[in-house]
């Protein structure tokens, strides 16, 4: 009549296991590096899988010209966030078997 509501502690305890896993993943990609560069690499920064800045250099030629360098830390952060992220979607499906839970939240309308 339940269906898979009928194993509520199987249930539970896969999803104790699934947090685990979770959180494993979570230290692993906070220590993952992810680089990102603009303007020929005269700008690069790095971040972690938190999607926090972890480090940047800049060309000393690059600062000659100060709006240029602007949009050149914009662009390298920008590029280093968007493979951080894309490395957290790849673990995430990884751990769910290849659901998009990102997606299946939108679909339920949890997102």
């Amino acid at each position: 009549m339940f269906g898979k509501l009928g194993d509520l502690p199987g249930l539970l305890q896969k999803a104790k296991e699934m947090q685990g896993q979770m959180k494993a993943v979570q230290a692993e990609l906070a220590s993952r590096r992810y680089d990102g560069e603009a303007g020929a690499g005269m700008v690069r920064a790095t971040v972690n899988g938190k999607l926090e800045l972890v480090n940047i250099k800049i060309d000393p030629k690059a600062v000659e010209d100060i709006e240029l360098l602007e949009d050149l830390i914009r662009a390298s952060m920008t590029a280093a966030t968007a493979k951080a992220q894309a490395g957290a979607a790849e673990e995430m499906k990884k751990l769910t078997g290849g659901v998009d839970i990102g997606a299946l939240g939108k679909m339920l309308g949890m997102g």
